[in-house]
């Protein structure tokens, strides 16, 4: 008996030898502990967990060598070699926080996003095509979002106190010619695209990537769908037209194809116009877009776009008799584009493709007839590396070949130039936590018309509050040609340079979005000129100037059941020596305030979807030639409300009402002014007003499909 307690009080020594613990206190980078750290020998069930101070302790009756691993969410894994021969150890760890794509910061200043994908959003797409004042058109429903200006006799994209041409616009990365549908002076236009094309966009008023240039104000990149969702057709039946498109999806692949006829002489025999037209505007269109998916992570896609249209109206000349000038205008345009995108190895991801815009305009002026054609070339490639979960790297190379020709065919002449410009950017993501990431990048560019190389740096941060609020910074130095019908006047002429200032605050939370952004926006080397197109003389480069201010952005999906709401206010102080001013003038594109109201609110009884939307601002600075100085005089203000009903009778037809300035308001843009004084020393004047005193839409959406469920909402 003896014999046998003494054995078992030798194994008993012997294991308790052989028993090793671990203890330490676990913290992170900051200092801070951390409770809930799991704890494990690797290979083994051996583990436990930190406390609520960080501490932790595990004994263990493993001996030799094992991998011990600290683990925690939201921090990186940490492993040590550890030798168990039944002594005590300490380990006291510092974790590291994980960058986290759901709950790190972004960048907002200047951009905002239009995405069913991203986290920091303003829109969802559907948003853009139901703004009731955007009648379907991509650019009227970025003009109730912060930065912009409704220019109404225009009809394009005015960011900041920028003209139109200052914007570029991308689809699926690349470049877009001529976006904008041709049209005549004062006649406003709309852009070329469906916008049911698209799953999201980013629309920067400043700051952007490196990635993008050839842009002063604003790059708009517009992402068209990855792989649509079934086999469906789409007849629209419109008060201005006709459209059918049809889907057909396989396991791996997809094609698209529309067509539509457009033709507002039956509108406008129905709706009193403001415009002498001598012929409405027609036209038809027709795309075909095709998917494949490539391997297991890859896609490419291929869109082609063609149209032709046209137009005559009478353009009354101030202090003229008669209807005025017969404007004869015929349009062809052409767009094509393919791109892929594929995720490699070790981190790698690669995208690019190439595009082809070809732009023709025939005009016809009384005898006068004039040609110009206008063709952009733009091929793309970007290999895109994350290095860690903190730092990433974009490097791309990209060329441009910008062909124009101008004619007047009644006078035999003709005059054209070719640009290949070369470029190439790079970019830096680091992120140093979840609460704070830097960026920076360099473009660089040559352009062999001008002879000029440039090299513009950019420069963003981000911080993140405890509330989720967060404030950005972004700074940087944007470059572009002037316009064609300059350039090919003096093609010697060099890049107009805008250096951008951008303080940002962003807030989403519970169903309200808060955006308040500070701007300063400084331009160098603005082309002014004597003249008019065609005829100008006298170019320089000595044009400078500057825009400032301020917008506010709110949105709220929450405090009304079924009711989404935004409303915007931008103040835009912009000042710029250019064209054919002598001096620094407020541009009459320019309104200094600006402000919007989009509500949409849905009535399930009535199978409806109400919209309201209200647009106004203090009115567009002209030049009065019977006083002296340079845009000495100002409209009135710019007052629109429109009102839009969608009713859904079945979950596949949709009836969509809508009517834009439903008060009738007389919105004037400015004034046309003879160009002699009459008998009394009197410049006499005509007013720029809208098309008409409203516009009426009516559209019948049915899609065909075996999901009796689906319809052609996008379409709205």
């Amino acid at each position: 008996m003896k014999a046998l307690f003494t054995i078992c009080l030798f194994f008993l020594v012997n294991l308790t030898l052989a028993q090793t613990t671990i203890k330490g206190i676990v913290k992170d980078n900051k200092g801070e502990t951390i409770p809930g750290v799991n704890i494990f020998l690797k290979g083994t069930y051996e583990g436990t967990s930190s406390e609520v101070d960080g501490s932790y302790e595990l004994a263990t009756d493993e001996t030799g060598k094992f991998i011990l691993v600290f683990q925690a969410m939201g921090f990186k894994s940490q492993e040590f070699e550890i030798d168990l021969n039944g002594s005590a150890q300490t380990f006291n760890p510092i974790l590291k926080e994980t960058i986290n794509e759901m709950t790190a910061v972004t960048i907002t200043a200047g951009a905002m996003e239009a995405s069913d994908e991203k986290k920091a959003v303003v829109l969802r797409p559907i948003d853009i095509v139901t703004v009731p004042s955007a009648m379907g058109d991509i650019i009227g429903a970025f003009q109730t979002l912060p930065g912009t200006a409704n220019v109404g006799n225009d009809g394009r994209l005015f960011v900041r106190g920028g003209d139109a041409s200052e914007t570029s616009i991308f689809i699926d990365g690349m470049k877009v010619g001529n976006a904008f549908g041709t049209t005549a002076s004062n006649v406003p236009t709309r852009t070329r695209f469906n916008p049911n094309l698209f799953k999201g966009s980013f629309f920067s008023t400043g700051g952007y990537s490196a990635e993008y240039g050839h842009a002063l104000s604003s790059a708009l990149a517009l992402n068209t769908v990855d792989m649509p969702m079934r086999n469906q057709g789409d007849i629209s039946v419109m008060s201005v037209g006709l459209g059918y498109s049809q889907t057909l999806v396989g396991e791996k692949n997809s094609l698209t194809a529309t067509a539509n006829y457009m033709d507002l002489s039956p509108y406008q025999a129905m709706v009193t116009q403001n415009f002498d037209w001598e012929r409405a505007p027609y036209g038809f269109d027709a795309e075909v877009s095709l998917r494949q998916k490539w391997g297991n992570s890859g896609m490419v896609k291929a869109y082609a776009h063609t149209e032709s249209g046209g137009m005559k109206i009478w353009q009354k000349i101030p202090g003229s008799e008669g209807r005025g000038q017969l404007v004869d205008l015929k349009n062809h345009y052409t767009f094509t584009s393919g791109s892929f995108k594929q995720i490699g190895e070790n981190d790698w991801s690669y995208y690019g493709g190439i595009s082809y815009s070809n732009n023709v305009d025939e005009f016809t002026l009384d005898q006068i007839a004039i040609r110009n054609q206008n063709q952009v070339v733009h091929a793309k490639a970007v290999a895109l590396k994350g290095f860690s979960d903190k730092f990433s790297l974009k490097t791309g190379l990209e060329s441009y070949l910008f062909s124009y020709e101008e004619g007047l065919k009644s006078e035999n002449l003709v005059r054209d130039f070719d640009d290949l410009q070369a470029n190439i950017f790079t970019e830096a993501d680091y992120y140093v936590s979840n609460k704070l990431i830097f960026r920076g990048g360099l473009r660089a560019g040559h352009s062999t018309l001008a002879d000029q190389t440039w090299l513009d740096p950019r420069f963003s941060l981000a911080y993140k509050f405890e509330n989720e609020g967060q404030l950005s910074l972004a700074a940087g130095q944007f470059s572009q040609m002037p316009v064609e019908e300059l350039r090919i006047a003096k093609p010697e002429v060099q890049n107009t340079i805008a250096n951008h200032l951008i303080l940002n605050y962003f807030l989403t939370k519970n169903g309200r979005t808060i955006r308040a952004e500070a701007f300063y926006k400084d331009y160098k080397k603005i082309l002014t000129y004597e003249g008019t197109q065609y005829f100008y003389r006298n170019i320089q480069q000595n044009g400078s100037g500057y825009a400032q201010g301020f917008d506010v952005f709110y949105r709220d999906q929450k405090t009304v059941k079924n009711t989404d709401f935004w409303v915007t206010y931008s103040f835009v102080d912009s000042r710029r020596k250019f064209a054919q001013f002598t001096e620094m003038v407020q541009p009459g594109f320019a309104p200094r305030h600006n402000a919007s109201i989009v509500i949409k609110h849905f009535v399930s009884g009535l199978k409806s979807q109400l919209g309201g939307s209200f647009a106004i601002n203090d009115g567009y600075t002209y030049t009065d030639p019977n006083f002296a100085g340079q845009m000495n005089a100002k409209t009135k203000g710019f007052r629109d409300l429109s009102l839009s009903w969608s009713y859904l009778p079945k979950p596949n037809l949709i009836i969509h009402f809508a009517c834009s300035n439903v008060l009738g308001r007389d919105n004037i843009f400015g004034y046309q002014f003879s160009p002699k004084p009459n008998e009394s020393g009197k410049y006499e004047s005509l007013p720029i007003r809208q098309t008409a005193p409203r516009f009426i839409f009516l559209g019948i959406f049915l899609t065909l499909s075996k999901d009796k469920t689906a319809n052609n909402l996008n379409n709205l």
